[in-house]
C-alpha cells in the first residue's frame, strides 16, 4: 500500500524500454516571512488546495503574526505551523546555530559564504530551518515572495540538500530596493520560481536573461465556492475600493474621482475596506474634498466580509499607480474576487492588470493617476445597468477559465513533482497557459 502522502509522478523507462510508474513521498516546507498575514490571503488558498491535492505541508514562518485578525479558512488547514528564532538574536548565537547544525550535517564549509550574505537573524534561521527539514522529513521548500523567505529557503535547502523554489509577487521582484544580485542567485538555484502574471513573466526574463528561464507562471487561484456570482444588474450607486492603504494602491485618485461624481449630482457612496499607512492622509484628503458621509473607511476586515461588501456594489475600483520606489501590484488578488462575485470593475493597465481586465470586454481600463478619466469609467458602470451585465458576464467566465483554485494549485505542485522527477535539477518544461 502507498504511503498517504505518495505521490504519482510522470513514468520513467527501464534498460527494456518499458516504462513504470514511480511513487515520490512529498513534504513540502512552505516557508514565509510571516504566516497567517491578514492581507495574504492567497497564500491560505494555496496551501488549502495543495494539501486536498493529497500533498504534506509544514508551514516555516520567519516572524509570528501581529495583526491578530485571522481569516476563517484558516481553520480548515491542517499543516503544522512552525515560528523560526525571530528575536533577541546576537551574533554569538549565529556561531552557536552554526555549530549546532555542522553537527547535524558536517562541514558547512561550501555554505558558509552564502550564510555570511544573510544578516544574523536570517542566517540563524537557515541553520534552524535545514535542521528542521531533516528531522521533519521535508522533501522540498517553497518561499512565497523572493525576498526574505526565499533567501532563508535558498540557503536551508542547500545544507539540507534538497530543492527549493519560490512564488514571485511584485514588490519583491520591482521595488527599487531589491538586490538584483541576490535575486539572479535565487533564480539560478531554485529548482522551480512561479510568478503570478504574464507581465512579472515577461520583466524577470528580460531582467535575468538565462537565470530566469524555467520561471513559470501560474495565476493566484479563489476558491470559487466563497465567490458565488451575482448579476449587478439593480445594485446601488456605491463603488467599493479595496486593499492596504499605501500609494500603489492609487486610492488618493479613487477620492478625487468620487469627489468629481459629487459635483455632477451623483448620489453615490464610496466603501474602503482596508489599512495601513496612507490612512491619516487620506482622511485628511476626504476631508478636503468634502466627502463626509459618502465615503466609509472600515478599516481591515475579514475575507467573507470584504466579499459582502464587494457583492453589494455597482462598482469596484482597482486605480493601481507605480510607486515613487518603483513598487507596484503583481495581480491583486482582490481584483480576481471582485471579478468572480459579478462586480464589474474599472482599473488601471498597471502590471498584470490587463490580462485579466481587457477593456470594454471584462472591465474598464483607464490611465493611472487620472482621476477625471477613473471618474467617467465609474459614471459609465453606475449609469448603464446593462454595462455592467455584460462585463459581469464575461470577467466570471475569465475567471472560471483561469483562476479556479484548484487548477493553480495543481500547476504550482506539478512544479514539486517536476524538481522530484529531476532530481533537484530545474523543473522542466512549463506550465500549461504559461509564455516561453
Amino acid at each position: 500500500m502507498l504511503p498517504d502522502n505518495a505521490v504519482l509522478v510522470p513514468a520513467t523507462a527501464d534498460s527494456t524500454g518499458r516504462t513504470s510508474p514511480l511513487t515520490r513521498p512529498r513534504r513540502v516546507g512552505y516557508v514565509t516571512k510571516m504566516f497567517p498575514r491578514f492581507s495574504e490571503t492567497f497564500i491560505l488558498t494555496e496551501l488549502l488546495q495543495v494539501e486536498r491535492l493529497g500533498v504534506d505541508v509544514e508551514v516555516f514562518s520567519l516572524r509570528p503574526p501581529t495583526d491578530g485578525r485571522f481569516h476563517a479558512g484558516l481553520a480548515d488547514l491542517r499543516a503544522p505551523v512552525s515560528y523560526l528564532r525571530s528575536s533577541g538574536i546576537r551574533a554569538a548565537d549565529l556561531w552557536a546555530a552554526l555549530a549546532e547544525t555542522a553537527a547535524e550535517f558536517g562541514d558547512l564549509g561550501p555554505h558558509l559564504a552564502d550564510l555570511l550574505r544573510l544578516d544574523v537573524r536570517d542566517a540563524v534561521q537557515a541553520a534552524e530551518l535545514a535542521r528542521l527539514v531533516r528531522q521533519r522529513g521535508i522533501t522540498h521548500l517553497h518561499a512565497h515572495f523572493a525576498s526574505a523567505g526565499a533567501g532563508v529557503a535558498r540557503v536551508a535547502a542547500a545544507i539540507a540538500g534538497i530543492g527549493y523554489g519560490f512564488t514571485a509577487h511584485a514588490k519583491d521582484i520591482f521595488h527599487d530596493g531589491v538586490d538584483r544580485d541576490d535575486l539572479a542567485r535565487k533564480l539560478r538555484d531554485a529548482t522551480d520560481v512561479v510568478t503570478v502574471s504574464e507581465f512579472n513573466l515577461a520583466y524577470l526574463r528580460r531582467t535575468f536573461g538565462p537565470d530566469a528561464a524555467a520561471v513559470r507562471r501560474v495565476y493566484n487561484g479563489l476558491d470559487l465556492a466563497g465567490f458565488p456570482f451575482a448579476s449587478p444588474l439593480d445594485r446601488p450607486a456605491r463603488i467599493a475600493g479595496v486593499g492596504r492603504l499605501v500609494e500603489k494602491k492609487g486610492f488618493g485618485d479613487l477620492l478625487e474621482a468620487v469627489a468629481l461624481l459629487i459635483a455632477e449630482g451623483r448620489d453615490v457612496e464610496l466603501v474602503l475596506v482596508g489599512s495601513g499607512e496612507y490612512d491619516a492622509p487620506l482622511r485628511a484628503q476626504a476631508e478636503r474634498l468634502g466627502l463626509g458621509s459618502r465615503l466609509r473607511m472600515l478599516g481591515g476586515l475579514p475575507q467573507h466580509r470584504v466579499a459582502e461588501i464587494v457583492a453589494g456594489a455597482a462598482a469596484f475600483a482597482a486605480p493601481c499607480v507605480v510607486g515613487a520606489d518603483g513598487n507596484r501590484d503583481g495581480l491583486p488578488t482582490v481584483l480576481l474576487e471582485a471579478m468572480a462575485l459579478g462586480t464589474p470593475c474599472v482599473a488601471t493597465p498597471v502590471t498584470g492588470i490587463p490580462e485579466v481586465i481587457r477593456d470594454n470586454v471584462t472591465g474598464l481600463l483607464v490611465p493611472e493617476h487620472d482621476p477625471a478619466a477613473l471618474a467617467v469609467a465609474l459614471g459609465r458602470l453606475l449609469d448603464e445597468p446593462q454595462l455592467r451585465v455584460r462585463l459581469a458576464g464575461a470577467a466570471r467566465g475569465l475567471i472560471e477559465r483561469e483562476f479556479d483554485a484548484r487548477r493553480q494549485a495543481q500547476l504550482v505542485a506539478d512544479g514539486f513533482s517536476a524538481a522530484a522527477a529531476n532530481g533537484h535539477g530545474r523543473a522542466s518544461g512549463h506550465a500549461e497557459g504559461s509564455s516561453r
